[in-house]
């Protein structure tokens, strides 16, 4: 079945109950502004908001915007936009895409002008949905993207090139369309993050995005009862797909617009959440926040919480436990998956393996996983290699893009292009990213090993390291290395901590200074390469000059 089937059973058997619910918490405007459709929390002095939607409400919004798009003569197979922040809106106009048998294209909303028109012309969109925040992106080129014949504007105060969708889809009938959709149908197409190079167009079809329902649910046991708390951005797979498992229990969710740590406690509380996907700088945050005193425990209803799951990057053991010192009671699961194999899940550690974090895990339900050669052939256990997955999550192609397809698709498997190495129990340990391998002196050092290790360094907030070229060996370890507020460090006091290392992996320059991370969690190297590569790569010439 395709997934949107999920949507309408929900609407006839839960019609009446809450499904979503957006929380603003940083919504500061006075009580004389109207916003339309949201309540008011009752003597809440600080301006707070909130709205909700039933499962009846989501379906007949996906509805309208399915017949609207027909109507606009969209046909099965051309592809929508979505560029937006996370909103209540949000999910209704992606199934309403599905619906009417057209693929979704969600787009990140840290995109430039230029970035939004080349992704917009590489997936060949004929329609786009934008929110007010992108106007001035959108209205910079706009007569540049011709093949977008139709640009609906979901907020107030519509530009002038644009139509509003909130007038439009209440003008349309609520009923299903009757578009025939199958499982191995084209559903939606979602963006590489780009951390390697450019974004690639990643092609799913509704059965690969039906998987993700079973993964996630299999994996953490969502019932009617469980309440999701959605922090990530909704255009990446990661958060979605965690979500779907609530989605196919029939259970609620929160839509959170704000990662500051006060407001994820207040909102767990005061919503009952049961279940939270939190990057690891959000962990961070939370534990730094709890050990100076920013926020107390005391002060929240947290006994409900029962799982915190992390995923888009390597997990510091530290942090974990470090979490189970404050939080004892909770399941804890680590995720691994990539936007070409529909998300997280297609590795998982599992809550009953706490013994072995570190790991990214074991195979995810209904996935096979092998560590390969450069031939593609399994590697001795224990040995590194690049990590390949298989399972019917994975990407249908590289969105007209036959080479780069070829070069990752082999027999069904995907190539990750991250390195990794199995132990003795068949746990998967991240050792890297392929192209993120440093070749010192002929030595291969994992980055992800060291950062791991200066992690758990009492003054470390977070921490990149990268390789930068050096005349003698090639290339050294450089840690960029961001402190926690308040806290000082010196170069010295890092090499110290870094004695008890193979001298190798030491890192051979320390640069203090704030480590960017894309809004998936994922270190921004090309851009710290690109920073203080081209620096490095100056003095090493004018040495040997």
């Amino acid at each position: 079945m395709p997934i949107t089937e999920i949507l309408s059973k929900n609407a006839r058997l839960y019609g009446a109950e809450i499904c979503l619910t957006e929380i603003n918490l940083d919504l500061q405007d006075s009580h004389n502004v109207i916003w339309k459709e949201y309540e008011l929390i009752e003597n809440n002095p600080a301006g707070e908001y909130r709205r909700e939607m039933t499962w009846r409400v989501f379906d007949e919004k996906a509805n309208r915007f399915a017949n609207l798009l027909l109507k606009r003569g969209i046909k099965k197979g051309e592809k929508v936009a979505i560029l937006m922040m996370n909103c209540l809106e949000w999910l209704p106009i992606y199934f309403g895409i599905l619906k009417a048998g057209a693929l979704a294209v969600p787009m990140n909303f840290r995109y430039t002008a230029e970035e939004i028109k080349y992704c917009l012309e590489l997936s060949e969109t004929s329609a786009l949905v934008f929110g007010p925040e992108f106007i001035g992106r959108i209205e910079a080129i706009y007569d540049q993207i011709p093949q977008v014949g139709t640009l609906f504007f979901a907020g107030e105060n519509r530009p002038t090139f644009a139509e509003n969708y909130d007038r439009l889809t209440a003008n349309c009938s609520s009923e299903a369309p009757a578009v025939e959709l199958r499982e191995g149908d084209d559903a939606a197409i979602y963006f590489s993050s780009g951390t390697t190079g450019f974004p690639k167009a990643i092609l799913h079809t509704h059965e690969s995005l039906l998987s993700a329902c079973y993964t996630e649910y299999h994996h953490h046991g969502q019932t009617r009862e469980d309440n999701f708390l959605c922090i990530p951005p909704l255009y990446h797979t990661g958060a979605k797909m965690h979500w779907f498992g609530s989605f196919l229990a029939g259970s609620r969710a929160v839509i959170l617009r704000g990662i500051k740590p006060e407001w994820i406690l207040k909102t767990v509380s005061e919503e009952r959440i049961t279940i939270v996907w939190l990057l690891v700088p959000w962990a961070q945050d939370i534990l730094d926040a709890i050990d100076r005193g920013d926020v107390r425990l005391e002060d929240y209803q947290l006994s409900q919480w029962r799982l915190m799951h992390i995923g888009a990057q390597p997990v510091p053991p530290s942090l974990i436990r470090r979490w189970k010192k404050y939080f004892p009671h909770h399941q804890y699961d680590t995720n691994y998956g990539l936007s070409e194999s529909i998300g997280p899940g297609c590795v998982h550690l599992g809550v009953e393996n706490i013994h072995k974090v570190g790991a990214i895990g074991v195979p995810g339900y209904n996935w096979e996983v092998k560590v390969t050669d450069e031939g593609g052939s399994p590697v001795t256990q224990g040995q590194v290699g690049e990590l390949a997955v298989k399972g019917p999550g994975v990407m249908k192609c590289y969105f007209n893009d036959r080479e780069a397809t070829a070069a990752v698709l082999k027999d069904g498997w995907l190539f990750t292009g991250d390195m990794a190495r199995m132990d003795e129990d068949g746990f998967i340990y991240l050792v890297d990213r392929k192209k993120d391998v440093i070749i010192s002196g002929g030595e291969n050092i994992y980055p992800v090993q060291i950062e791991d290790f200066l992690r758990a360094h009492k003054a470390i907030k977070d921490v990149a390291v990268i390789g930068l070229p050096d005349k003698r060996q090639g290339e050294i370890a450089a840690a960029i290395i961001e402190l926690k507020p308040g806290c000082t460090c010196t170069d010295q006091e890092i090499e110290a901590f870094c004695a008890s290392m193979p001298r190798y992996k030491r890192p051979k320059k320390v640069i203090f200074d704030t480590v960017p991370r894309n809004p998936t969690g994922k270190i921004e190297k090309p851009k710290l390469r690109e920073r203080f590569g081209a620096a490095s790569l100056v003095a090493a010439q004018n040495e040997i000059r």
